[in-house]
């Protein structure tokens, strides 16, 4: 089982891969944001500013795409 991290995930929304979002909202387990943060998702992501390291690495993965929306928590 992977640690959980301790720190900025609580100021921070982080990308996720959406399939693991929702099964971490179902069955409480931790998730891998893709700034590598790991943590069970808890609350509502849009009362927390998107944590500057996984918006840079969205971007870089959707050129173009500078809505800086996907799937948070």
């Amino acid at each position: 089982m992977p640690s959980l991290d301790e720190g900025d995930h609580e100021r921070f929304s982080h990308y996720v891969p959406k399939d693991k979002l929702t099964e971490a909202m179902v069955m409480g387990t931790p998730v891998v944001a893709l700034c590598g943060k790991v943590w069970v998702p808890s609350r509502d992501p849009q009362k927390f500013p998107v944590c500057p390291e996984c918006k840079e690495i969205w971007e870089t993965l959707h050129p173009g795409d500078g809505d800086g929306e996907g799937d948070k928590e």
